[in-house]
């Protein structure tokens, strides 16, 4: 199995606002940028959106250290909250539907296929390929905003 590195990063002008994801796939010496836009978001749609699309473009099952600045998807995963929530027929622990159900999904059949460690990461940091992340996921905001002003 392929030992595949991913870093994800999410960003909104605004929460709700215009959102951005970045991630960055990394291979042996090989690297892969990915990013995105979308016109009203949130933070953590974008954050969990930032790890589905890095891992729709893995081709084939992979070993993957997945490294984000959200909390909130890390402790999902190593709290095991979404299994919780699941059990709970995605209710939280206080009995509200969980948010961002669809985008949860998702990343539960990716964990099907790959074998993914959750790894955080501290924000606007030292780390130079989270801040490659936010620079990709607001820049794919600007570019959206630039090309609107045209």
């Amino acid at each position: 199995m392929k030992k595949i590195t991913i870093y994800t990063d999410g960003a909104c002008s605004g929460n709700p606002g215009p959102g951005g994801w970045g991630a960055i796939l990394m291979y042996r010496e090989n690297s892969k940028e990915l990013s995105g836009y979308e016109p009203e978001t949130t933070n953590n749609r974008m954050e969990l959106t930032a790890a589905i699309q890095a891992l729709d473009a893995l081709k084939e099952p992979c070993e993957v250290a997945l490294y984000t600045d959200s909390a909130y998807l890390c402790r999902a995963f190593n709290e095991r909250w979404i299994y919780n929530w699941m059990r709970n027929g995605w209710q939280t622990a206080s009995k509200k539907p969980v948010e961002n159900r669809a985008l949860w999904e998702a990343l539960l059949r990716h964990t099907k296929t790959h074998m993914i460690t959750w790894i955080k990461v501290k924000g606007h940091s030292d780390n130079q390929y989270n801040n490659r992340c936010d620079q990709l996921a607001t820049g794919a905001i600007k570019a959206h905003q630039a090309s609107q002003k045209v």
